[in-house]
């Protein structure tokens, strides 16, 4: 199968779950932050930037695991900042398991293989490196010499102890395409699990836009991108990647996809803040959710970022029988 099918269940039953309750908005993913320090410095990171202030504070485990039970979303990516340096990492991994969760471990790689024994293989465990081209290129984004081995380096030791992996690589205006193609060849052949692909986001607090892409060379990247014959290990869906070829239009669902840092809970969206809230009841409801989008928001114009998208996607594949026998093969075959 090309995705997990316990973790593909456990998601649709619990949107059917919502569904059938009359939720009328309820989180798939919970990104969850439990510090924003990290082992990088890239330049064309919005978190170093947007909190320069808190890059020393830590959530507890008390205080992550409290917010996984206030959101009950099913999948929760562990991300960051880099959340290999968090010192409880093991423990929260074991807890978010324990609770049935989905759980997407997000790292650079740059120390995964020295800190491979804190975790244990798990149907629901995912490990997610980002990697954004081969060696040259990868590390020239990250600026950090040598990050793209380390990276190989952990993954090659991850699926040694039989742990699945995953990789996220962002599509940037520089990106090239054959290189994209050549790098899932070679993550394929050290047996990476699956490739998620999102175009860049222009974050506010970057300030530096050069490399990120207009709403029209996102679609010209990602049509040139089909060109290709590309692995059948990809697990963005096919309604996503439509999407970024300018296939089909979507909505965004920013509370598809649910932020919680040390500030609270972020909205709207794990890409832009105009407030943090202090409980998630009060995010959920309080929130403007119609304001935004690339309709409605100039800062919304150019996103076609998966965290907004795929929540769509998960949401209204069932509205049509072509497209819900259309994920049924792509999930099988």
């Amino acid at each position: 199968m090309r995705f997990p099918l316990k973790q593909t269940l456990k998601v649709k039953n619990y949107i059917s779950q919502q569904k059938k309750a009359g939720i009328k908005r309820f989180p798939l993913v919970l990104m969850l932050e439990p510090l924003f320090a990290c082992n990088f410095s890239c330049s064309g990171c919005g978190r170093i930037k947007e909190y320069k202030g808190d890059m020393q504070k830590r959530l507890n485990l008390e205080a992550s695991l409290k917010a996984v039970d206030e959101c009950k979303a099913p999948v929760i990516s562990v991300c960051g900042g880099e959340p290999l340096i968090y010192r409880e990492i093991g423990e929260l991994v074991e807890a978010l398991l324990a609770k049935g969760k989905v759980t997407y471990l997000c790292t650079n790689g740059w120390s995964l293989k020295e800190k491979i024994d804190l975790f244990e293989p798990h149907p629901l465990f995912n490990i997610n490196i980002h990697l954004d081209g081969l060696s040259k290129t990868h590390d020239a984004i990250v600026e950090k010499k040598g990050a793209f081995d380390r990276a190989i380096d952990g993954i090659l030791a991850a699926k040694e102890r039989g742990f699945t992996v995953c990789t996220n690589t962002t599509i940037y205006k520089q990106t090239d395409i054959k290189e994209i193609v050549a790098l899932f060849d070679m993550l394929e052949q050290v047996n990476v699990d699956g490739f998620l692909v999102s175009p860049g986001f222009d974050y506010q607090d970057v300030g530096n836009n050069d490399f990120f892409l207009t709403r029209e060379e996102i679609k010209q990247k990602f049509q040139e991108l089909k060109e290709y014959k590309v692995s059948k290990r990809i697990w963005s869906t096919p309604m996503f990647l439509d999407y970024l070829m300018g296939k089909r239009e979507y909505n965004c669902t920013a509370w598809g996809n649910v932020t919680y840092n040390v500030r609270g809970w972020k909205a709207p969206c794990y890409l832009i803040t105009d407030e943090h809230h202090p409980t998630y009841d009060s995010f959920i409801n309080e929130t403007p959710w119609d304001s935004y989008g690339h309709k409605n928001d100039k800062r919304c114009h150019n996103c076609m970022a998966h965290c907004g998208i795929e929540p769509t996607v998960a949401l209204t594949v069932t509205n049509s029988i072509i497209d819900t026998m259309k994920i049924a093969w792509w999930t099988i075959f």
